[in-house]
């Protein structure tokens, strides 16, 4: 079953005067809020709020007043606070009103990370409203930039449709040196837990399906090789790059070496070219423009798999005696489980875009879904400047705090959305026998995140599923493109050094792979 709704949202969202302070938080959110009272303007009464208790509400007790407050948890796994005076935001308050002074002697003290009660960061609201002194101030204080608001938009994403090319440029670099640091903070975790686990060869079978009639002609197939040893890993696999539109394939192997120092440690070869490029290095000045190019020129798109109502009941088989279904995956005897309520959400932009964009990027589309590709479409991403910035809103910090949750008003260039829900009906396949165990399994996924299919396959397996190891499973990668995913060897094993290590004779390409 799918929906698909398109949205125009004016900025100049206002709220009546007669409406409750909260509603629903809807959208990404996992919690419910309802208010008992109208919008009063005395402070002494804006705590009076009654929280339903279905909602994931934790209670922090302030010892030196007594007071409370309340952290709503979304389903990004981010914290809203509600404090008993659900005004009392004054970081976001001096951002919204583009008071840099007061931010200035505020950001030493108070939590920059902080969400308001409509999700947004005070980086959001700096890149939404055009501050960008005040947005610069936070990201020197290292603002994070990957972090998503209620409706799913990072800050980058609000850069891009508000049009600042400077603004989008500054985010970028930072949300690459913030991720940069994720990983190396990570890194002696993962070492460890590398150290600890057995030395191991998987083979992983990824097969993938399409309700799209010319889509599911060109889709691919994919058998990964992963080689563990000591704090070693490699993945050798057909599958290059894989979106909704197109997939590269090719003859590749991916080398995560532990002893190496991090700029060295995660390397790509292309074994038909005999290249190799390292992830995670730093970008050009070039590399990042053209990179601002294709965002600037692209739709801003935001993928939320929703497992609230996920449910797992046993597979049956029989026509008259009705069983539960246990067969062998491989060598491995597994119970089937089908897997319900588990639903796609996504959200297209393009308020940024031109109309001779969207049809450029249309074409482009239909050219790749036909086996085409960008060399003989020439796309090449042309230097956009910045564009025009939207009218300021006429919103008063009181009026946007106020307003009711689900429904925070929008701020920026006018929202042209597209939004749509598909829901998955999947089945998987769990096994007692499997050697490994799925924690194991996700410090390996872990190391080979940058594939952008084993990414969305570590998101799944992180669910709560049934007991067992998931040797077979399927998985939405995007909205019209499931995979299934079968583990189908699994040996403990020693290799030669040589396969962790870069050939001699191979030569380093640093744009080979520009997605990675």
């Amino acid at each position: 079953m799918t929906g698909e709704t398109i949205c125009t949202v004016h900025k100049d969202h206002r709220r009546d005067k007669d409406e409750n302070i909260l509603g629903s938080y809807e959208g990404t959110a996992n919690a419910t809020v309802t208010s008992t009272g109208r919008f009063l303007t005395n402070r002494t009464n804006r705590a009076k709020k009654t929280f339903n208790h279905n909602s994931k509400l934790v209670k922090q007790h302030n010892n030196a007043n007594s007071s409370s407050n309340t952290t709503v948890v979304d389903d990004n796994k981010n914290p809203i606070v509600l404090t008993p005076s659900i005004l009392d935001f004054p970081v976001h308050e001096c951002v919204y009103n583009g008071d840099v002074r007061r931010l200035s002697s505020l950001i030493r003290t108070q939590d920059i990370t902080q969400k308001d009660v409509h999700g947004n960061t005070p980086l959001h609201l700096a890149v939404m409203l055009g501050h960008k002194e005040c947005a610069h101030l936070l990201l020197a204080h290292n603002a994070p930039v990957k972090v998503k608001n209620a409706q799913g938009w990072s800050p980058l994403a609000e850069a891009i449709s508000y049009g600042d090319r400077q603004m989008i440029t500054a985010l970028l670099r930072k949300l690459k040196q913030q991720s940069r640091e994720s990983v190396e903070d990570k890194r002696p975790r993962l070492l460890k837990a590398l150290r600890e686990l057995g030395d191991f060869y998987l083979e992983v079978h990824w097969d993938f399906q399409s309700w799209v009639p010319l889509l599911s002609r060109i889709l691919p197939s994919d058998a990964c090789k992963i080689y563990k040893q000591g704090i070693n890993i490699r993945l050798d696999t057909t599958l290059i790059d894989f979106s909704d539109m197109k997939c590269q394939r090719g003859d590749l192997s991916f080398i995560f070496n532990g002893d190496a120092p991090p700029a060295q440690a995660f390397v790509v070869l292309d074994n038909e070219q005999r290249v190799f490029q390292r992830i995670h290095h730093e970008e050009s000045e070039m590399e990042t423009e053209e990179e601002v190019d294709i965002l600037m020129g692209s739709d801003i798109y935001s993928a939320t798999l929703s497992t609230k109502s996920i449910t797992f009941s046993r597979s049956q088989i029989g026509w008259l005696f009705r069983e539960d279904k246990t067969e062998r995956v491989g060598s491995f005897l597994a119970d089937f489980y089908m897997v319900s309520g588990l639903v796609l959400e996504s959200r297209k932009r393009r308020e940024h875009l031109t109309e001779e964009d969207i049809l450029r990027n249309k074409a482009i589309m239909e050219s790749l879904s036909k086996g085409g590709n960008l060399t003989e479409q020439n796309f090449e991403p042309m230097r956009r400047p910045s564009l025009s910035a939207p009218e300021p809103s006429s919103l008063s910090w009181e009026e946007y705090i106020s307003a009711e949750h689900g429904k925070a008003p929008h701020l920026g260039r006018e929202l042209v959305c597209k939004e749509s829900k598909k829901n998955f009906k999947a089945t998987v396949a769990m096994s007692q026998e499997f050697p490994l165990a799925i924690e194991s399994l996700l410090n390996v996924l872990e190391v080979i995140a940058p594939f952008k299919h084993f990414s969305k396959l570590r998101e799944f397996v992180q669910m709560k599923l049934p007991p067992g190891f998931p040797v077979k499973l399927d998985i939405p990668v995007f909205p019209t493109i499931t995979a299934t995913v079968t583990f189908q060897e699994f040996r403990y094993d020693e290799f030669e050094e040589s396969i962790f290590a870069i050939p001699v004779d191979y030569k380093e390409d640093p744009n080979r792979f520009p997605d990675l």
